[in-house]
């Protein structure tokens, strides 16, 4: 049994490849389908009003 990925033979670099793009291939699968979807119905549109001004202090602010 060799220990070292440089010295190995050919079978084990395309063992190696292969388990790789399997586990490329899932993970975008799972990517791809654990995307959220989104339906016309469920967007809501808020419109701009009035300009105001936020603070976070106690400090009144005077315009």
């Amino acid at each position: 049994m060799n220990h070292s990925i440089h010295s190995a033979d050919r079978a084990t670099h395309l063992k190696i490849v292969v388990v790789a793009l399997v586990a490329g291939i899932g993970l975008a699968a799972f990517g791809i389908s654990a995307r959220p979807t989104t339906d016309v119905a469920q967007i809501h549109v808020i419109k701009a009003g009035q300009p105001t001004m936020m603070s976070n202090s106690a400090t009144s602010m005077v315009r």
